[in-house]
């Protein structure tokens, strides 16, 4: 992986964009992962202003940590960085509270997409009020393996500059951009449940293994090629592709045929 010229066409794609929109400038969400590191670094290569974001929704302390310590390292190595801290746990707990009482075993995952949907919410208010756009931050397994994102949350952005990299390429770019090693070395995580809990315990698969699976269908495989993990590794994925396809389809339109729009 030729992560320089990766890290330099990805930056000035991301400046082209915004040269031609025009645009003045980016939002970013910091989450204290590799991701939301990764492309905010690229995003400060453009030159052109960007804002990250803390909002932290009773947020895990080595999370918020996490996300702390890079933007402070990433405005000193910058000058177009900037940030903002707004603390969404008040928020977060007053739609609780007017939520109906209806309780199912989905209710805790509905309520952690809820957190996601409120910092896009967030974002794009920033944005739209300076006139920036929204920098997405998710992967390629993530946006169009196993669908591991929350839709019209974090899934909410104006561009995707890192959607063409695997999670394992990601890192790679990560530790070429110098973000900080606590980042590089976290277990990924989505930060949306208040906890330590990691994606590999929520997807039960590591990424590495998630992009294994990833290539052997894109090769024509299944499951019943393999025994033991690996199996178990493509029914994993597979599992995840399809209850999320949802997600990586364009949103069905119902089209009118014309016998219908004439007249009877």
């Amino acid at each position: 992986m030729q992560t320089e010229a990766i890290a330099n066409h990805i930056s000035n794609w991301i400046k082209e964009y915004l040269d031609d929109c025009p645009a003045k400038g980016l939002v970013i969400g910091i989450s204290g992962g590799i991701d939301s590191a990764v492309t905010s670094t690229l995003g400060a290569l453009t030159g052109y202003p960007v804002i990250c974001l803390e909002m932290p929704i009773h947020q895990e302390i080595k999370q918020d940590l996490r996300g702390q310590e890079h933007i402070a390292q990433l405005s000193k190595r910058f000058e177009n960085v900037s940030s903002m801290r707004i603390d969404l746990t008040t928020v977060y707990d007053a739609f609780v509270k007017v939520q109906p009482t209806l309780i199912t075993e989905r209710t805790d995952l509905a309520l952690a997409n809820t957190r996601s949907r409120l910092r896009m919410t967030t974002m794009y208010q920033i944005a739209t009020s300076m006139g920036y756009l929204v920098l997405g931050t998710g992967n390629k397994v993530e946006d169009f393996g196993v669908g591991f994102y929350t839709k019209y949350g974090d899934g909410g952005v104006d561009i995707s500059p890192i959607a063409d990299l695997l999670k394992t390429e990601v890192f790679a770019l990560g530790s070429f951009l110098k973000v900080p090693q606590s980042i590089l070395d976290a277990p990924p995580t989505d930060g949306l449940w208040g906890d330590d809990r990691t994606d590999e315990d929520q997807i039960g698969a590591t990424y590495p293994e998630l992009e294994w699976a990833m290539a052997q269908v894109a090769a024509g495989n299944t499951p019943d090629d393999f025994v033991d993990r690996n199996k178990e590794v493509m029914e994993i994925y597979l599992r995840f592709n399809r209850a999320n396809q949802h997600k990586m389809r364009s949103i069905p339109v119902c089209t009118i045929p014309d016998t219908l729009r004439s007249a009877s």
